[in-house]
């Protein structure tokens, strides 16, 4: 409160005039460095910083080789051979008309994984393209589900991950106009402006990309950011909040997720 104060004055400082402008010189010198706006890349000594603050530590090939391994594990007709290297706290978060908050943690991913098998897919078109920028994978891709007459869903996807290439958050949308979070124009997410959930949760641009719902700057960022707010509430116990967005959704879930 005290430095908000201080800056608060310092800002009206070049207002004053003559000699008493002078003698706060040294003054304004020392309040200025207070108030330069903190580097979110060192949030908690750097545990907290959000996920744009990491550079690719991996091939550019391999953010892609591992977007695709990713679109396997829903592919039945795709030679699933293991997991796509997932962060043991990875979280997927699939924007309304889907579920939300709809896998937190390794062992809950390899589980849906498992149970996604029970809805024959194929995902014949994809094209996932390499990014120097977190999310350092985007894929763009169409699901035909067998149990809807094989008709085409089509999906925007990004993959965040740590520098040891595993994935920590991945973050999905429906490819349909009004339902993506960039302009029309901005086929990839690269302009201003986007709306991702990745780049504004603490802790994913940590070394390790390890979310720690119980931190300082989680609370600071969910008291600050709504849709934090909310995936800390569904992070909590994600079946749970899952279980009641799937009754919620009603039976037209997927003709308004699809397009149909």
């Amino acid at each position: 409160m005290v430095k908000n104060l201080l800056c608060l004055v310092a800002e009206r400082v070049p207002a004053v005039r003559g000699l008493a402008a002078a003698l706060l010189v040294g003054w304004m010198v020392l309040v200025g460095a207070a108030c330069v706006a903190p580097d979110p890349c060192e949030r908690g000594g750097g545990q907290g910083a959000p996920s744009y603050c990491l550079e690719p530590q991996q091939a550019a090939e391999y953010y892609v080789e591992k977007g695709l391994a990713y679109f396997d594990t829903m592919d039945s007709a795709a030679n699933w051979e293991g997991e796509p290297n997932y962060s043991e706290r990875v979280a997927r978060w699939e924007w309304p008309p889907w579920l939300k908050l709809t896998a937190y943690t390794r062992d809950n991913i390899l589980a849906t994984d498992t149970l996604l098998q029970l809805y024959p897919s194929t995902v014949l078109e994809r094209d996932c393209r390499f990014f120097t920028t977190q999310p350092f994978a985007r894929c763009r891709v169409v699901f035909y589900y067998d149990d809807h007459d094989g008709r085409p869903c089509p999906i925007y996807e990004e993959f965040t991950f740590n520098d040891a290439g595993e994935m920590t958050f991945i973050e999905a949308w429906s490819d349909l106009p009004g339902m993506l979070p960039m302009a029309a124009d901005d086929e990839w997410a690269e302009g201003q402006g986007v709306s991702r959930l990745s780049t504004r949760i603490p802790g994913l641009g940590n070394s390790q990309g390890l979310i720690d719902l119980d931190s300082e700057w989680m609370t600071q960022a969910a008291a600050e950011d709504l849709d934090v707010a909310d995936f800390v509430q569904r992070a909590g116990d994600w079946y749970e909040t899952w279980s009641a967005e799937l009754e919620a959704a009603g039976d037209d879930l997927w003709e308004r997720g699809c397009g149909w």
